[in-house]
Formats: structure tokens, sequence, C-alpha cells
């Protein structure tokens, strides 16, 4: 069973259905908190699934085990019970996600959030390992349900800029989550990364201040899609729950707008 975060807008549209997948170590909250209702608001049916042994899907005991290819049969799952194919929407992790379901079949549009670079994860884990050194081994190790202080002061700087919401940050540790290893292999390895079967409609998007998916980064996963980047100033990796997150959903928003 698949935890599904739904909010629908207040009249009937003709707007087509979004699928959010997070990225790793998280939830579907991260989307639910900002942009699902948001989203809503302006018209868009809005869905955020929570991929096997995340938040209250089931898994938990198995997630060790699990791929890349089982985290594409759970969009999968979910976006074949939708009313009409959904635009896909990825961040970091999810957005691997969603290359490796374009590189197997056609999707109606995919939005890749400071994806994971064509290069994989291990260029990015050596460039944090040089330039923090702490930041590796916290990650790895991660126990959700024993975080100390050092473990969090270790990792916030990656993921939140300094004028995030403490609201936000308490729920955000509320939400973080273990992650699979044979994922992060995948990822390492660019398992997931062949060329898309179609020619989707693809945003690449990434934000100024992303210590993770740099703006370098971003600009990889553009020229892989054969896309312009588009780079939203400020914000850390997490841009959906930064202050500025309404700059990421409207550029988000703009481009399907221009999809019809």
């Amino acid at each position: 069973m698949l935890e599904l975060r739904s909010r629908q807008p207040g009249r009937a549209t003709r707007k087509p259905p979004l699928l959010f997948v997070h990225g790793g170590y998280c939830d579907a909250w991260c989307w639910d908190h900002f942009f699902l209702p948001w989203f809503a608001a302006h018209g868009y049916p809005s869905y955020a699934l929570s991929l096997r042994g995340h938040g209250t899907s089931s898994g938990a005991e198995t997630l060790f085990l699990a791929s890349l290819d089982d985290y594409v049969a759970d969009v999968e799952s979910i976006a074949v019970d939708l009313p009409t194919p959904p635009v896909l929407i990825g961040h970091s992790m999810g957005a691997a996600v969603i290359e490796r379901m374009m590189a197997r079949r056609p999707v109606r549009a995919a939005g890749l959030l400071a994806p994971v670079p064509p290069s994989g994860l291990v260029p990015v884990a050596a460039r944090l390992a040089t330039s923090s050194p702490a930041f590796n081994p916290q990650l790895l190790g991660l126990d959700p349900t024993r975080l100390p202080v050092d473990v969090l002061t270790a990792l916030r700087p990656f993921y939140f800029s300094d004028g995030v919401d403490p609201d936000v940050l308490v729920q955000a540790v509320h939400h973080l989550n273990g992650e699979s290893a044979r994922v992060l292999f995948d990822l390492s390895l660019r398992l997931h990364w062949t060329e898309p079967q179609a020619n989707a409609p693809t945003l690449v998007l990434g934000a100024q201040g992303d210590r993770i998916a740099t703006p370098d980064d971003v600009r990889a996963s553009a020229r892989h899609h054969r896309v312009e980047a588009v780079i939203v100033p400020g914000m850390a990796h997490m841009l959906m729950l930064e202050p500025e997150w309404e700059v990421a959903a409207g550029r988000v928003a703009d481009w399907i707008a221009s999809l019809a």
C-alpha cells in the first residue's frame, strides 16, 4: 500500500493531473506543505506519493532491497489509476525515477527539479567529501529513529537555506526517512541513465544556492535532455520548502501552461 496525498481544485478543470515524486530520505509531505495546495488552487489536480518504505507506505522492512526499478513501478502504479496521464514532476532522486520511466515508455511531460546529474552520484559525493567531509558519513549512516544534534547540524546547510521557516525544519525532521542502499548504488553507477524513449516535453530546473545538485549539475542534465536549464535565484536543495518556493512553483506552472 502506497501513501498518496491529493489536493483537488475547487471546481471542474480540464488541466492535466500532476504527480509529484519526492527525493531520497523524505516522503510525500515535502510536496504537500506548499506545492500541492498551490497547484490545486491554480486548477491542477495534484498528487504526491510516498515511495515504498517511505512515509506511511508499506515496505519499510524490505527497503534495503528496493531498486530504482521498484520505485518506477510505484510511480507507474499510481499514474495508471489517474483519470488521464499525469505530468510527472520529480525532485532529486525522484527526478531520476522519472528519467528511468522516460527511457522505457512515452510520458506526457516530465519536470526534473534538482535532478541527479548525468554522471551519477559518485562525482557529487566526491565533491561533497572534499568540501564538507562530514556530509557523506552523516547521510550514509542516517538513522531516522536517532537524530543527534551533530547530524542535523551537518546536513541542514545542504538541504535548507538560513531563512527557512523553523516550523518547516521541525516537520522535515519528522519526515526524514531511511533510503535504499541498492537505489543509491543504482544512482551511483548511472544505471538509471539511458536515452528517453520519446521526446516528451521536459523541464530541468535547479536552484542557484543548491550545494547538492549545483547549477552546473542541472545544466548538464538539461544538455542531456536537449533543453535549456532553468536556474531560480537563491534557495537550497529542498526548494519546494524554501521561503521563495513560490518562485519555483511559478516556473513549473508556466512550463506546464506552455504545453497546452
